[in-house]
């Protein structure tokens, strides 16, 4: 029995040491730079690999009338997405898809970037956003008011597959792409879409940014962007007016915004758009903003259970960015039908988590 012993207390000591390896964790090639604050990224030292895992969550309650006749009357998600970006030295990606409300596996983005010309210029393929606008442009977890306003939803594209050109030239910033556009028939066409911003006023407290873009859609609908705004500390205000060319029928539409950060940050700007207000505080940071809005024809107001009509509305909202990941927001908007004596309104509650 004695020969026995030994081999138990010999057989234990190498089931603990092989339990240890298992746990070790090993690297080949450049020390890693691990990053939590906003999704989870990792990237060598020398920048020529990275990897990031984001996304976002919006839960939302919207009761919306007609008429003083509550026809909506819902709690639901309004985006749930996750994405993957990174890059393989002078080569980058992202795929982002939409996860919640039925459409799981539907791509937002889906593109790979080309980082190596001079100037900062990129190349871009695949699915991504068209440059038009300034408030399309800006993500739509950092726009003040919850929802994009009417003018800009009828006027302005959204994603397409395609291929851009982006750069950078001091305070100029400016994309130009070529797009497959399908319309309502399921017909392809190649479209055109542009956009220059610049700041001409950028000193760090304040700003002056002015915008042009111009697309066509198909051989019969043209649409030309104008977009300004201007912020000085908590301040920010900034508009814009679409005229369009459908089928030799002009239309137009414009809004007017102004926002108020109650504690005293100033919303973060770059490459032409601005970005989610940073709180300063742990008790975060508090918004209040105020927009109008008009469209001809075509002003997409069904958020206020309108439609595509010609009409005008007024909102008002309120944000508590609670730290850098999660925001809690509620709008107000109100409009009237120019076609008819039709009204109607919107409250809209959101909770947002993005990372």
């Amino acid at each position: 029995m004695r020969f026995i012993k030994p081999s138990i207390a010999s057989l234990a000591c190498l089931l603990a040491s092989a339990s240890i390896a298992q746990g070790q964790v090993t690297t080949d090639g450049n020390d890693l730079i691990i990053k939590t604050n906003g999704g989870l990224s990792v990237a060598t030292t020398d920048g020529d690999y990275s990897m990031k895992l984001g996304g976002r969550l919006q839960w939302d309650y919207n009761q919306a009338e007609e008429n003083g006749i509550v026809d909506e009357d819902a709690f639901d998600i309004r985006r749930a997405r996750l994405y993957v970006s990174g890059n393989v030295k002078d080569w980058g990606y992202k795929a982002q898809f939409n996860i919640g409300n039925g459409n799981g596996g539907t791509p937002e983005d889906l593109y790979i970037r080309y980082n190596g010309l001079s100037n900062g210029m990129t190349v871009t393929i695949g699915r991504q956003k068209e440059p038009f606008g300034l408030e399309q442009m800006i993500s739509s977890k950092d726009n003040s008011m919850l929802e994009r306003g009417g003018p800009v939803e009828a006027y302005t594209p959204g994603r397409s597959d395609g291929i851009q050109l982006n750069g950078t030239a001091g305070d100029v910033y400016y994309g130009f792409g070529v797009f497959e556009d399908e319309d309502s028939s399921g017909t392809s066409d190649f479209t055109l879409t542009g956009r220059v911003t610049s700041a001409v006023v950028n000193t760090g407290d304040s700003l002056v940014h002015l915008g042009l873009g111009y697309t066509t859609r198909g051989d019969d609908i043209s649409t030309v962007g104008l977009e300004a705004a201007y912020s000085v500390g908590p301040l920010h205000v900034q508009g814009e007016y679409f005229a369009s060319d459908n089928a030799g029928v002009d239309l137009d539409g414009y809004y007017l915004q102004a926002g108020w950060i109650i504690t005293g940050e100033s919303r973060p700007y770059s490459k032409g758009v601005f970005g989610k207000v940073k709180s300063t505080d742990v008790a975060g940071a508090w918004e209040v903003v105020v927009r109008y809005e008009a469209g001809d024809g075509d002003g997409n107001y069904s958020d206020i259970e309108l439609g595509r009509t010609d009409a005008t509305a007024l909102g008002v909202g309120l944000n508590w960015y609670a730290n850098a990941l999660t925001r809690l927001g509620i709008d107000y908007t109100t409009g009237d039908d120019e076609n008819s004596t039709d009204t109607g309104s919107e409250f809209r509650a959101r909770v947002q988590f993005a990372f």
